[in-house]
C-alpha cells in the first residue's frame, strides 16, 4: 500500500484537499490491522484552506506497551524508517512513505506516540486553533513563506524554524 518516501527541499505549496482522502486511507488500512491503533490527521494538511509543505502528517496512537507493534504494522504497511541524521528516536519514532492519489504522490510522515501524550495534545491542540482561527492559519503560512524566502530548504531546519509559532500559539492557547 505506502510507497517509498523522498526526501525534497521544502517549498510551499496550496491546500490540496485531496490530502484529507491520503490520511482516511491510511487510518483505515491501520484500523483493519490492529483496530486499537487511532490515526489522527494532524499538521497543516488537516486544516482546511492552509497552505504548507504538503506533507500528510499522522498521529499513529498507541496504547500501554503498544509501540513495537506499532513500529512493526507500519513496516508492514510499506512505511520506512526516517533517514538522516536529525531522525527521530526509535523510542517515539517516525516513519515516512508516501501513497499515489489520482495520479499524484503524497509523501506522509507518520508520528508514533502514545496515546495521551502531551505531544499528541499539543498536535490536536494546534491543529484545532488553525481550524477555529482563519487568521491564524494566514499568519502560520506567511511565517511559513518567510522561512522558505530566507533560502531554507532542508525539511528538519523548516521545521525547527516554524517551532517558535507553533509554542506560542499553543501558550496562547493554554495548551
Amino acid at each position: 500500500m505506502i510507497g517509498s518516501y523522498s526526501s525534497e527541499p521544502a517549498r510551499f505549496r496550496p491546500y490540496d484537499p485531496a490530502a484529507v482522502q491520503v490520511a482516511a486511507a491510511v487510518a483505515d488500512a491501520v484500523r483493519v490491522l490492529d483496530p486499537c491503533l487511532v490515526v489522527e490527521h494532524v499538521g497543516s494538511t488537516a486544516v482546511p484552506g492552509c497552505a504548507g509543505k504538503g506533507v500528510v502528517d499522522l498521529a499513529v496512537l498507541y496504547v500501554a506497551d503498544g509501540l513495537a507493534s506499532a513500529r512493526a504494522l507500519l513496516d508492514a504497511l510499506g512505511f520506512q524508517r526516517q533517514p538522516g541524521p536529525d531522525a527521530f528516536p526509535e523510542s517515539r519514532p517516525m516513519r515516512v512513505g508516501s501513497l499515489m492519489l489520482a495520479g499524484r504522490r503524497y509523501r506522509i510522515h507518520a508520528h508514533v506516540l502514545a496515546a495521551g501524550c502531551a505531544e499528541q495534545r499539543e498536535l490536536i491542540a494546534f491543529r484545532e486553533a488553525l481550524r477555529r482561527r482563519p487568521d491564524l492559519c494566514r499568519a502560520y503560512e506567511a511565517r511559513k513563506q518567510a522561512i522558505l524566502a530566507r533560502g531554507v530548504t532542508d525539511g528538519a531546519q523548516y521545521a525547527r524554524d516554524k517551532g517558535a509559532f507553533v509554542r506560542r500559539t499553543l501558550e496562547g492557547a493554554g495548551a
